[in-house]
């Protein structure tokens, strides 16, 4: 038996539902991003590069507001460490759980964090960023070279 084709727009996440971060509920990622483009942040509590690029992530979605999804996916199975360590943080963006690493094998990335997945809006990987972000202005030029879109 072969798998279900992508469905239009969902490109390598299609199929791939993990758990909000903030409640538990199932979130269909190849659905929920469909028809944006995406920035997907892989990072865990333990990181701290990820605890550095976390603040400027949260601006950057902010000065971006619908122009694209920013999504953080927490990729250590201790969820509970990944909600402290984003209220010490004070950052509030929407993130999934992805202990078994689902996100990173779907889009070929390497185990090492952070991660950014920049995803186009038809659902393809436009980019894999295998470093940190700087600040809110790496981001941005990020993004709008890879995706096209400016904030």
């Amino acid at each position: 038996m072969s798998s279900p084709a992508p469905l239009a727009g969902q490109g390598a996440l299609a199929g791939l539902t993990l758990g909000c971060l903030a409640d538990g509920r199932p979130v269909d990622l190849g659905a929920a991003l469909a028809g944006r483009p995406a920035l997907l942040n892989l990072w865990s509590y333990w990181c701290e590069p990820c605890a550095h690029e976390l603040p400027a992530l949260q601006e950057f979605a902010a000065r971006a507001g619908a122009a694209i999804t920013v999504l953080t996916v927490h990729s250590d199975p201790d969820e509970a460490k990944a909600l402290a360590r984003l209220t010490d943080l004070q950052v509030h963006l929407p993130g999934v759980e992805d202990g078994a690493a689902q996100v990173r094998n779907a889009v070929r990335a390497p185990a090492v964090q952070p991660v950014s997945v920049l995803i186009r809006a038809d659902g393809s990987v436009a980019k894999l960023v295998v470093r940190p972000f700087r600040d809110v202005d790496d981001i941005a030029a990020t993004v709008a070279a890879e995706l096209g879109v400016t904030a």
